[in-house]
């Protein structure tokens, strides 16, 4: 079940972000109160996630996962170019994270 909320976590902190993208400075006061509600519905269940899950790992995956998110959405929604280093360097986050998560798996 943590897996589950730390799953919550990165995707409602996903559409918080890229509200907070839309929000255009906290200029639109919809989606200000829609990022900041989801900010608040992610942090809390991360919070969640972290009583099962270690921090380190539960954090890896949720920034990982989040920083990919955002860089698809940014992509797509909002015409954002990514350059062959930028999918280098996002290979290298979800590498890192795999990584990661088979070390914690050693001791």
């Amino acid at each position: 079940m943590s897996y589950f909320y730390l799953t919550v976590a990165i995707f409602v902190e996903i559409v918080a972000t890229s509200s907070l993208k839309a929000s255009n400075g906290f200029t639109n006061l919809r989606v200000t109160i829609l990022s900041l509600f989801s900010y608040a519905i992610s942090f809390y269940s991360l919070s969640i996630a972290l009583r099962v899950i270690p921090v380190g790992i539960a954090y890896a995956i949720w920034s990982a996962i989040g920083t990919v998110g955002i860089c698809v959405i940014g992509w797509v929604v909002y015409n954002q170019k990514l350059s062959y280093i930028s999918i280098v360097g996002i290979l290298c986050i979800i590498i890192g994270v795999v990584i990661l998560n088979l070390g914690q798996n050693t001791h």
